[in-house]
C-alpha cells in the first residue's frame, strides 16, 4: 500500500474550481411581485415578517423598521445580513431569496413595516411601507412557506458562531451514513491493511485521513464563500471520477495479489524513510487518500448540505465558511476514525488469515468503484456490474474449505450465484434494479424515459425559449436540473416521475431539464441565476413566470413528497 503513495499524491492537484457568468438582464418587476412581504403568525403571541425576494433582487437590512398601530417604532431582530459595496448606500448589508423576522403580537397592531430593495440590473426601489395585520389564529401554512434549503440557510445565519459549528459537525455525523459514503470504509480500511494494526496505530492512520479529508472540506467552505455556492458541478464530473474508480481497482486487484505496484528504486526508499514514522502504515498515503475521498466521494445533494452552502455562499465570511465546512468533515470522518481506533484492538495475530482480509478488501474496493461510477453507466450496465461482482464473491465462498462454517458458507455462495445469475437475466433484458432486476419484464416503463429523454436542454438559451412559448401558452413550467453524473436524478426518474400518479399530476406542466453535466460557463451561470447548489434540484415556475420558490426541491424525494410540494406550488 505504501508503494502507491506517489500515485495517490496526484490527486493533490485536484482543485475545488467554480466559474460564474451574469445573470441575463431583464425587465424590471413591479415592487410588489420583486419583494412579497407576509406576516406569518405561529400563536397568537408570536409571529414573524416573512420577506419572498425574487431571484437577481436583494433587500437592504438598514431599511427595515416597524411601527405599532400607535405609530411607536418596534424594536425588531434583524439578522446579520450579507455585507456588499453598494453604488447607493456604500457598505451595506442585503438579504436574498428570503427572510424572516421574529415579531412579538403582545404588541397591538395593525403594523406598518417599512424596507426598500434594489435589482442586480441596477433599479433601486423606492422605500415602501406595507400594513400587516395579525389575525386570531396562527397561520396554518407558515411551516410550508419556505423551501428546506432556505429554511436551513435562515435558521444558520441566525445562530451564532459555535452555534452553526456544532449544527454543521451534527450534519456531517448524519451524512457520514448516507450511502454516498460508505465507499469511505474500504478506502481507510484499504491504508490499514497491509499493516499491523493497533489501536494506536489506527487512531494515528485515522485521524490523518479525517483531518486531511476535513481540510479539504474546509478549503471548499473558503471557496463557496468566495465565489458562491455552485460547487458539487465542478467536483463531480466524469474527467475526475473515472480515474478515481480505475484508482480503487488497481487497489482492488493487488489486494487479490494479482500483482505488486512499485515504483522506482530511489523513489521507493524516499518512501520507506518516511514510512518509518509509522511501521506498516504510511501517514502520507492516509493524508492522501482523505484529500481524494473528500474530493470525488463527498456528501450527497442533500437538502441540509445544500442550505449550508447556500448559507456560506451567501454569507461571504471565508472563515466562517472554512470552519464551518472543517467541522461538517470531523463529523462525517468521526465514526470512521472510532471504527478503526477502537475496531483493531479485537483483530487476532497476523497469519494466513490475512489473505483472507485482503480479499474482502479487495471486494469491497471494487465496491467502492461501481457505486463511484455508477451515475456514468447505463443502469442495465451497472447491474450487470454488480451482478458480476457478487458471482466473483459466490465463487470465492464456493472455494474456501474452512475447518467450521463450511455448510454456512456453501449456502451463502449458492444463493450469491442465484442472484447475481437472476441479476444478470434482468440486465440482459433491460431491467435497472438490482433489488428487483425482473420487476421490469411486464411492465411498459419505456414511456415516461424517452418522455424526460425529449425534455432534457443542455443549452440555457433554448430553454429560456422552451420557458417563454410555455408561458404565452399560460402553462406551469417544472424545471428539474439534471446531469449525468448525478445518482439521484437518475433514481427520481424511475421512482418519482415514472409513477403513473405523479404523471397524472404533471400532465398540464411543461416538463423541462436542464442538463448541466458539462458545466459550461453558461449552464454555471444558469445555476447561479436560480441560485442552486446543484442537480438535483426542482423548481416550478407558475404560468406568470415566476417561482413559488417556497415549494422548491432540493435533493433527491419520493413520489409523495413531489405530489406535496407540486400542490404547494400549485396552491401558492
Amino acid at each position: 500500500m505504501r508503494y502507491l503513495t506517489s500515485l495517490l499524491l496526484l490527486g493533490l492537484s485536484l482543485s475545488a474550481h467554480a466559474f460564474f457568468g451574469n445573470s441575463p438582464q431583464q425587465d424590471f418587476l413591479p415592487v410588489e411581485q420583486a419583494f412579497q412581504l407576509k406576516l406569518l403568525q405561529h400563536d397568537a403571541n408570536s409571529g414573524e415578517l416573512y420577506w419572498n425576494i425574487h431571484k437577481d433582487h436583494y433587500l437592504y437590512r438598514h431599511s427595515i423598521r416597524a411601527e405599532d398601530g400607535q405609530g411607536r417604532p418596534i424594536e425588531l431582530e434583524i439578522p446579520p445580513g450579507e455585507e456588499i459595496e453598494d453604488d447607493y448606500f456604500g457598505l451595506t448589508q442585503t438579504y436574498r431569496y428570503s427572510l424572516q423576522v421574529p415579531l412579538d403580537l403582545h404588541i397591538p397592531g395593525p403594523y406598518a413595516v417599512t424596507w426598500q430593495g434594489c435589482a442586480d440590473a441596477g433599479l433601486c426601489y423606492p422605500p415602501q411601507t406595507t400594513l400587516l395585520a395579525a389575525s386570531n389564529t396562527a397561520s396554518a401554512d407558515a411551516p410550508a412557506e419556505i423551501a428546506a434549503d432556505q429554511g436551513i440557510a435562515l435558521r444558520l445565519e441566525q445562530a451564532g458562531l459555535l452555534v452553526n459549528l456544532g449544527a454543521f459537525f451534527l450534519m456531517g455525523l448524519l451524512l457520514a451514513f448516507t450511502p454516498c459514503m460508505l465507499p469511505m470504509l474500504p478506502i481507510l480500511s484499504s491504508v490499514i491493511a497491509g499493516s499491523k494494526p493497533g489501536g494506536w496505530q489506527g487512531a494515528r492512520l485515522g485521524g490523518v485521513f479525517v483531518l486531511a479529508m476535513s481540510l479539504v472540506y474546509a478549503a471548499l467552505g473558503v471557496v463557496a464563500a468566495h465565489m458562491g455556492a455552485n460547487l458539487s458541478a465542478s467536483l463531480q464530473n466524469p474527467w475526475l471520477l473515472l480515474p478515481f474508480a480505475g484508482l480503487f481497482v488497481l487497489l482492488a486487484m493487488a489486494q487479490f495479489g494479482l500483482y505488486s505496484l512499485q515504483l522506482p528504486a530511489f523513489i521507493r526508499d524516499r518512501l520507506q524513510r518516511t514510512d518509518q514514522q509509522l511501521k506498516g502504515g504510511s501517514l502520507l498515503g492516509a493524508a492522501a487518500l482523505g484529500v481524494l475521498s473528500a474530493l470525488l466521494v463527498g456528501p450527497c445533494m442533500t437538502a441540509p448540505l445544500a442550505g449550508a452552502l447556500l448559507y456560506i455562499g451567501q454569507s461571504g465570511d471565508a472563515v466562517k465558511g472554512g470552519l464551518a465546512l472543517f467541522a461538517l468533515g470531523i463529523g462525517s470522518g468521526l465514526p470512521l476514525l472510532l471504527a478503526m481506533s477502537f475496531g483493531m484492538r479485537w483483530l487476532p495475530k497476523p497469519g494466513q488469515w490475512m489473505e483472507s482480509i485482503n480479499c474482502i478488501f479487495g471486494y469491497a474496493l471494487l465496491t467502492a468503484a461501481i457505486f463511484v461510477v455508477r451515475a456514468l453507466l447505463p443502469d442495465s450496465l451497472t447491474m450487470a456490474l454488480w451482478a458480476a461482482l457478487l458471482l466473483a464473491v459466490a465463487v470465492h465462498l464456493g472455494s474456501l474449505k474452512p475447518k467450521s462454517w463450511k455448510i454456512f458458507t456453501r449456502f451463502i455462495a449458492v444463493l450469491l450465484a442465484i442472484w447475481s445469475a437472476i441479476m444478470l437475466l434482468g440486465a440482459a433484458s433491460g431491467g435497472s434494479d438490482p433489488l428487483q432486476p425482473l420487476r421490469h419484464l411486464g411492465q411498459g416503463g419505456a414511456v415516461m424515459s424517452s418522455s424526460v429523454q425529449g425534455n432534457r436542454i443542455a443549452d440555457p438559451a433554448l430553454l429560456k425559449q422552451a420557458m417563454a412559448e410555455a408561458q404565452d401558452n399560460g402553462q406551469w413550467v417544472m424545471l428539474d436540473f439534471y446531469a449525468d453524473w448525478c445518482v439521484s436524478c437518475k433514481v427520481m426518474e424511475k421512482t418519482v416521475f415514472g409513477q403513473p400518479g405523479v404523471q397524472a399530476a404533471m400532465a398540464d406542466m411543461r416538463f423541462l431539464q436542464p442538463d448541466v453535466t458539462d458545466n459550461t460557463p453558461d449552464q454555471q451561470a444558469l445555476l447561479k441565476e436560480y441560485g442552486i447548489i446543484g442537480p438535483p434540484t426542482i423548481v416550478f415556475i407558475n404560468p406568470q413566470g415566476e417561482e413559488v420558490r417556497s415549494a422548491r426541491i432540493t435533493g433527491e424525494v419520493n413520489a409523495e413528497q413531489f405530489l406535496d410540494a407540486l400542490q404547494r406550488a400549485r396552491a401558492n
